[in-house]
């Protein structure tokens, strides 16, 4: 995201920027309602799933990857491009 301010960009790691696309995919099943089970998601195994297609990212990394991909979902289910 660009600070309006001053014009830079606000993202802190762009290693997460550069793979969201492809976590957001890994990613989308766990939060569509049609995958439901009692009305409820299946969000905690995301960061399983997650993990596992990308060990190299630490806890922090997984749970900011999931808070993200849960907001593109709710909003309009389609994340834009970098």
């Amino acid at each position: 995201m660009t600070d309006p301010v001053t014009g830079q960009d606000r993202r802190a790691n762009p290693q997460l920027r550069a793979i969201f696309i492809e976590a957001y995919e890994v990613l989308k099943p766990f939060f569509d309602p049609a995958n439901s089970w009692g009305g409820q998601s299946h969000e905690h195994l995301a960061y399983r799933s997650l993990h596992e297609q990308f060990p190299s990212l630490s806890t922090q990394e997984v749970f900011v990857l999931v808070s993200a991909a849960r907001r593109v979902f709710s909003t309009n289910g389609k994340p834009v491009a970098p």
